[in-house]
């Protein structure tokens, strides 16, 4: 039997299909001024790409001096379900500390991706048993060595 706690080990999820792909990796200095916003532990910013890919592009947050995680802004969850009359889809916003996705009310901690809660009314949490949504958010890899941090599928 399951508890709660374990909920997320009682259940493999399936590879999310929506997983955009990066043409090559991205490199930044998240010390410089150009990031401010990443010079500090818990700082985060926006990182978008001039290479052609399937990315909405990315959300970088500083976890400590030496790590970060990397997340795509595309909804993990439905990412076409919201376009607006110019064809522009939904991105991820950062609304420290989750990550939402304001299309479909879904709310991530941005510590670890993970989809905390479905409606922003109710505050129901949502699990991967109910059919909706079930994905985290979609994390690349990182590395970060003498101020350089690369980020890579």
């Amino acid at each position: 039997m399951c508890v709660l706690p374990l909920l997320h080990g009682c259940h493999k999820l399936p590879d999310n299909p929506n997983r955009p792909i990066l043409p090559y990796p991205i490199t930044i200095y998240p010390n410089t001024m150009q990031y401010y916003d990443l010079n500090f532990v818990s700082g985060w910013a926006y990182i978008t790409s001039d290479v052609e890919s399937t990315s909405r592009g990315i959300l970088v947050y500083r976890y400590s001096e030496t790590e970060f995680l990397a997340y795509d802004r595309m909804p993990p969850n439905e990412p076409d379900a919201c376009t607006d009359s110019q064809g522009n889809t939904t991105r991820l916003v950062v609304e420290f500390p989750f990550v939402v996705d304001h299309c479909n009310n879904a709310y991530y901690n941005i510590l670890n991706g993970q989809l905390i809660i479905s409606d922003e009314y109710d505050m129901t949490p949502l699990f991967p048993t109910d059919g909706v949504a079930v994905f985290p958010l979609i994390q690349y890899h990182t590395q970060y060595f003498d101020g350089k941090l690369t980020i890579s599928n």
